[in-house]
């Protein structure tokens, strides 16, 4: 029996139809960190696709308890782009002592140039890091804003374990085409990021 919606065939016999897009992921690029001031992905960020997945792994800063950030290029050299975004958080401690869910007013963006958290006070234990992704849309559109979400896991220098949800977008109708991510404060002592266009 057949799947239809909208007089598309969606599922014939059990089996997804080939017409319909399933969202597959092309690995672009990978680069590791060792003692990395940043990472950037300054190429293949065009209109082949309409959007891009960062994935993040393992990221392990140099300096104990700083952030982890991301910011944009819009066409020039500086990574500036202005940015307006929402930021919410959830953590808890190994001491089992202290629980939040809360929005962080101090970590969103209002039409800035600043950088974005994606993750605050990562630890810099031997065993401590964050990992997560970054999805940002269309960036080659000269017509509209671009947007962007990120989720983040990470250990912190206090001993939690807290996930991050940011999103918002680069206020430019101009093309994004360079996205760079470092610490605050201190080089990226190890790890991989991997950028994927979004079939």
């Amino acid at each position: 029996m057949a799947v239809v919606s909208g007089g598309t065939t969606l599922i014939d016999n059990g089996a997804l139809d080939p017409a319909v897009p399933s969202g597959s992921l092309i690995l672009l690029s990978t680069q590791t960190a060792s003692s990395s001031a940043n990472i950037s992905f300054t190429s293949g960020i065009d209109s082949t696709y309409d959007s891009y997945v960062f994935k993040f792994i393992n990221i392990h800063p140099q300096t104990d308890d700083i952030n982890f950030e991301v910011n944009f290029r819009d066409g020039g050299s500086l990574y500036d782009a202005v940015k307006t975004t929402t930021w919410f958080r959830t953590h808890h401690n190994e001491a089992d002592t202290v629980t939040d869910l809360s929005y962080q007013s101090g970590d969103d963006l209002a039409q800035s140039t600043n950088n974005q958290p994606l993750m605050v006070s990562v630890g810099a234990d031997n065993d401590q890091s964050v990992s997560g992704y970054l999805h940002l849309f269309n960036p080659s559109s000269t017509t509209f804003v671009k947007h962007f979400m990120a989720v983040t896991q990470a250990s912190l220098g206090a001993n939690y374990t807290r996930q991050v949800h940011c999103a918002g977008y680069c206020n430019t109708t101009v093309a994004i085409d360079g996205v760079k991510f470092q610490m605050s404060s201190g080089n990226i002592d190890d790890g991989i990021i991997k950028m994927y266009g979004v079939v």
